[in-house]
């Protein structure tokens, strides 16, 4: 997924009511930016943190930039959380997420469970649908290992429950975590700071529901989904239970 946009260096001066971000950028100019991250942002909303935004030129939006990466240990770190969908998207067309070949329709935002919209629907006529949520994954605090959520997240917790009424109802489900950072090498579901999702995601793939999660390539002009990571999190979940 190229960027629409080149993108403009400068330094984080403040992220404040979740979707807002003041950068003064490189050349002097101080902007504020959309933020489209509703989480916490855990390590990498520091005020000096390198940060690359980009410019759209519709007019109908209240702010031109958008904040689009941030640099932390050394590494960029995606933070926008509507690209997930897009970079599997991506993926999916190029059949580069080999547990998610075979299907001939992709569709999105179908309707499912109690009033909610599944990413992606699969299908294809030799086989039973598959029912695939995604999820953005940025925060790395020990090591090299991802983890997910950064705050309580009720909402996906719920996402886990109907992917685990689709797996009862005989058909396939599948959790795709997008890890938008270069330095992790493993996944686990964040239970300190969200006990419920870490002992859901261990729940609903006991249940049959799959745990996917794919580290990406990421640069100033680009960013794409590049080679599947192991989630050790059923294990840490375990060993804590």
């Amino acid at each position: 997924m190229d960027f629409p946009s080149p993108l403009k260096r400068g330094v984080l001066v403040s992220r404040y009511k979740r979707f807002f971000a003041d950068v003064v950028l490189d050349n002097g100019d101080e902007i504020t930016a959309h933020c489209p991250n509703p989480g916490a942002m855990l390590g990498l909303s520091t005020p000096g943190l390198p940060a690359w935004v980009s410019r759209s030129d519709d007019p109908k939006r209240k702010l031109a930039h958008t904040l689009e990466l941030v640099e932390a240990d050394g590494g960029l770190v995606g933070i926008n959380t509507m690209h997930p969908n897009r970079l599997v998207a991506e993926a999916l067309a190029a059949d580069a997420i080999p547990e998610l070949t075979g299907y001939a329709a992709h569709r999105r935002e179908v309707r499912y469970g109690a009033n909610s919209r599944v990413d992606f629907l699969l299908e294809a006529p030799d086989r039973a649908p598959c029912w695939l949520e995604v999820k953005n994954c940025h925060l790395r605090r020990n090591g090299t290992l991802a983890e997910f959520p950064d705050c309580v997240a009720a909402r996906s917790l719920k996402h886990l429950r109907e992917l685990t009424a689709m797996v009862e109802a005989g058909e396939r489900a599948v959790m795709l975590f997008v890890i938008q950072r270069t330095d992790c090498n493993a996944f686990a579901a964040c239970n300190d700071l969200d006990p419920a999702y870490a002992r859901g995601l261990t729940e609903a793939a006991a249940a049959g529901v799959e745990v996917l999660a794919y580290a990406c390539e990421i640069t100033t002009q680009k960013v794409m989904i590049a080679s599947p990571i192991p989630w050790v999190g059923d294990r840490l979940q375990l060993a804590r239970s």
